[in-house]
């Protein structure tokens, strides 16, 4: 489906997020495509999409420094570097160093509201630089071949990492990987404390793992079990978060969790997926036994329903999740959306959201009440990512987690079908 006009939202949820940079902040996406030296968000989605020119860089001081222009513009009054008079120059708070001023005035009327997201926001900011080695293969760690207690029974991550023997050591091992000094030594801001930089590499790995283990939950607030039946689940909206960078291995604490399963497959649905190794097709029979085999199709998901699970060249779910779908952010994303919400209703297959936000989560349930759509469950996420995430526009906002809530549903309220 193509994207919507700017006035109504996108179906498709990264040009959405550019559109809300050029709402918040003009000239911001302007400023991202600038750096990354193309010209429009069409050129910008052909390159993830691996259909043009890869994004590089002369080295990787020049990338680090590329992606903090991207964050500079005054905090307050939303100048670019560009709009700036003769006498005005952007300064970062020296106490978060995530966010700019042009003035000193802008600091001081901006401080009333900065002051309750400053120390959180200098953890942000460590976090973006150290989220790097995800694609370096530092992160994520591996982590236990098995878990010791049914997964059932682990429902948190304190219950989690009780099962981690090694856990500890293996994060701190990437504290003195040639990766991190290389990172440190091309990025202008001086290198945190070794119990700051601890910390990041745990909230980035939480990150990574918290897709797979909301997964885990998910499964487990359904009654479904891997080893009495060989299981098929979607992702319903996977998009750039989900697929970029992503390894045929992202999903296999599934075999720790359900040692001796009887075969799992993942499917990443969505219109965003970035080409790589997962990007191959559905099964058309079950997936094979202690493996979980990940696949793909891009598109909108009622259209591979229609495509390919009714026509059988693709398992029927036993579980649909979706992480952060986003439909109450606009018009358009909930067009895109409403066809896979009554589909999945409809047919009466399990389905779990996770959600950044109780404020997110309260208007998502909201449009499920109208469309009378049987909620089960909703509520804090067992396995929220420790990581914050900011809005790059609007950086005093309250910081959001991913899957830090979730809901979940299956078939129609009574009154709908009587």
């Amino acid at each position: 489906m193509a994207s919507q006009s700017s006035a109504h939202g996108s179906v498709f949820s990264n040009q959405a997020g550019f559109d809300a940079l050029e709402s918040n902040v003009p000239g911001l996406g302007g400023v991202i495509l600038d750096q990354l030296n193309m010209k429009d968000y069409g050129e910008y989605r052909e390159a993830v999409e691996g259909k043009s020119k890869v994004i590089s860089f002369k080295n990787y001081k020049e990338m680090f420094q590329k992606m903090e222009e991207t964050f500079k513009f005054c905090s307050r009054c939303s100048k670019l570097p560009d709009n700036l008079s003769g006498a005005e120059t952007l300064k970062r708070c020296a106490k978060c160093l995530n966010v700019y001023y042009c003035s000193k005035p802008c600091q001081v009327a901006d401080w009333p509201d900065h002051k309750k997201a400053c120390q959180r926001l200098r953890l942000v900011a460590i976090d973006r630089l150290v989220e790097w080695l995800m694609f370096t293969g530092d992160l994520p760690v591996p982590t236990e071949p098995q878990w010791s207690r049914p997964a059932a029974e682990v429902g948190s991550w304190e219950a989690w990492l009780a099962l981690q023997g090694g856990f500890d050591a293996a994060l701190d091992g990437v504290l003195i990987s040639p990766n991190m000094d290389t990172l440190w030594s091309n990025v202008e801001r001086p290198r945190p404390e070794a119990a700051d930089l601890r910390d990041a590499v745990w909230r980035v790995q939480s990150e990574f793992l918290s897709r797979v283990l909301t997964v885990v939950a998910a499964l487990t607030r359904f009654g479904l079990d891997p080893r009495d039946k060989p299981l098929t689940i979607h992702l319903a909206g996977a998009s750039l978060n989900e697929s970029m960078g992503a390894r045929l291995t992202d999903y296999d604490e599934l075999n720790r969790a359900f040692p001796g399963h009887q075969g799992v497959e993942v499917v990443l649905v969505g219109p965003e997926l970035v080409d790589g190794p997962v990007i191959r097709p559905p099964l058309k029979a079950i997936a094979p036994a202690e493996r979980v085999y990940i696949s793909a199709y891009k598109g909108l998901y009622h259209n591979f329903w229609e495509e390919l699970v009714e026509t059988e060249k693709a398992a029927r779910p036993d579980l649909v999740v979706g992480f952060h779908p986003g439909f109450h952010a606009n018009p358009g994303l909930l067009e895109g959306w409403m066809p896979t919400l009554l589909l999945l209703s409809d047919v009466n297959i399990p389905t779990f959201f996770s959600m950044f936000s109780n404020a997110e989560l309260q208007a998502s349930l909201a449009i499920l009440h109208d469309m009378e759509i049987k909620v089960l469950a909703s509520g804090p996420s067992p396995f929220s990512s420790h990581k914050p995430e900011m809005v790059q526009s609007c950086p005093n906002k309250p910081l959001v987690y991913c899957n830090s809530s979730f809901l979940c549903y299956q078939g129609m309220l009574e009154s709908a079908t009587s």
